[in-house]
């Protein structure tokens, strides 16, 4: 079977997946010839729709087979063993896929033709269920908590309720991808795949034969020579101002006029700084990046060509050494900004800022978290964390991993050692309260009412009807809070419900 053949089957079972015709595109599918792993990877997830888990089993093997760094390939034979109650085999997919993360906190397959993100975060969730379900707790624990530092969307709250199922010794779901979702052929490929006539038919416009019967137009007459045009140098793509480069290393900011960027992304440069650090232009936004972690590229249009090609066809391979020393900070001059003598002159107290704040995510019924100075005292850190839960100081007992080993009960003294175990602005303390109240009292928790109904798309979502009302447990951000409703807890938008009074 010919390269198109296959590119035109695997398409038609794309488009029969679309249609949610199970069948047709499992047999369309199987039908194909020479199957690569991301088709074996399509058959895999049909099977599981339709609860064949044994043959979803045997394609996903022949997945990996063709591919063994299909990370998601390893992650949903996971869940496949999990479902046969093959918990040593599922927790050892589970590993391999979080292995194959390369220590990237999620792998996004849209380039590859597979609408689905592969978070580490969820890995270790099931990564700590598959432990859970062999009875060994305490590595279940260990490896919720690695997974809380990898949260990095509001739906991810699932693991903070996961890690109260855990201390209480409870199981918890799965986390799955949605069902359906399969790799899909590239598109200028399916594009190519249609016949196109370059050259057209051939038509006589013109004739060099006075009266010429065929013709109806005047014989062509002499031209005058031309001097000849200039060849045009192949033309740049350029879409944007400023020096295309391609990232080398993946750059994290840690101040807001800093932009995130990953290894193998194409920014502008605008203006380069004589302290190392450039001003670029990506996705939309301006920021800085180190000009160490940049290299120049020349974009032309059959380079950015085949760069779609290889995009598609595998994972990029990680660097091959380590990223640079990050420069030390300067300003890069920007005539809408200020110079350097008028800042000084305007600004006389920029040194005076305020010290970074630390996440402290205190464990309790349900896990909160609040926003320190670091080096506060006992008593300061209590009466936040009262505040925050709505209760009394005297109820409230705190603790900490000591060394990070074994838990120890904080007090004043023992506040400067717990400060101790902060790790990139992030501390963890648990918390118990002498008497056994779930929460605040109803008549003190803060209620909205929904002004429209929600059905919950994710496992973490609180389902709710118009006109219900929801007690608010805690407001995740600025668009979303976390709320109980009908004896179900859950996240849920904030555009949804209104008379929601902020007590904290």
């Amino acid at each position: 079977m010919s390269l198109l053949d296959t590119i035109r089957q695997w398409d038609e079972g794309a488009a029969a997946v679309g249609r949610k015709d199970w069948a047709t595109a499992l047999k369309v599918f199987s039908d194909i010839v020479d199957k690569n792993s991301k088709i074996y990877f399509n058959i895999g997830i049909l099977y599981l729709i339709t609860k064949d888990l044994d043959a979803a089993e045997k394609a996903f093997d022949n997945s990996i087979r063709k591919d063994e760094h299909l990370a998601v390939a390893f992650f949903q034979r996971g869940i496949t063993f999990y479902k046969q109650q093959k918990f040593e085999e599922s927790l050892s997919d589970f590993k391999k896929a979080f292995t194959e993360l390369r220590g990237n906190q999620l792998i996004d397959y849209k380039l590859l033709g597979l609408r689905f993100k592969l978070y580490g975060c969820e890995v270790l969730h099931n990564v700590a269920l598959a432990h859970a379900q062999l009875g060994q707790w305490e590595k279940a624990e260990e490896n919720l908590h690695a997974a809380l530092n990898l949260k990095t969307e509001a739906k991810h709250s699932l693991i903070d309720r996961a890690l109260e199922s855990i201390l209480k010794h409870k199981l918890f779901d799965i986390v799955e991808a949605h069902a359906g979702e399969v790799f899909r052929p590239n598109k200028q490929h399916v594009a190519e795949l249609e016949k196109k006539d370059y050259l057209g038919k051939a038509t006589v416009v013109a004739s060099i034969i006075p009266k010429d019967d065929f013709s109806g137009f005047a014989p062509l007459q002499p031209q005058v020579q031309e001097v000849p045009s200039r060849t045009k140098a192949p033309e740049t793509l350029r879409a944007l101002e400023g020096e295309p480069h391609r990232v080398r290393y993946e750059f994290i900011p840690e101040t807001t006029d800093e932009l995130p960027v990953q290894q193998g992304n194409i920014v502008f440069v605008l203006q380069k700084g004589a302290d190392n650090w450039a001003k670029v232009f990506f996705n939309g936004k301006t920021g800085l990046v180190p000009y160490n972690f940049l290299e120049p590229v020349e974009l032309t249009l059959s380079s950015r060509q085949e760069q779609d090609v290889k995009q598609t066809d595998s994972i990029p391979a990680p660097p091959s050494g380590e990223a640079p020393v990050r420069p030390a900070r300067g300003k890069v001059q920007d005539p809408s900004v200020p110079s350097r003598k008028e800042e000084k002159a305007g600004n006389k107290d920029e040194k005076s800022k305020e010290p970074m704040m630390c996440v402290v995510k205190v464990h309790a019924t349900y896990t909160v978290a609040v926003s320190l100075k670091p080096g506060i005292s006992y008593t300061a850190v209590l009466e936040a964390i009262s505040e925050k839960l709505n209760q009394p100081r005297g109820t409230i007992s705190l603790s900490y991993k000591k060394n990070g080993t074994e838990r120890a009960k904080l007090d004043e003294s023992e506040m400067e050692n717990a400060w101790k175990e902060e790790r990139n602005g992030h501390l963890t303390l648990w918390c118990e309260l002498t008497e056994n109240i779930e929460m605040a009292p109803k008549d003190e928790s803060p209620q909205v009412v929904a002004i429209y109904s929600y059905e919950a798309s994710e496992p973490e979502d609180l389902q709710f009807n118009s006109g219900d009302v929801i007690t608010v447990i805690s407001k995740v951000n600025e668009e979303w809070f976390e709320g109980k409703c009908k004896g179900k807890v859950g996240i849920f938008p904030a555009a949804f419900v209104k008379d929601y009074k902020n007590k904290g």
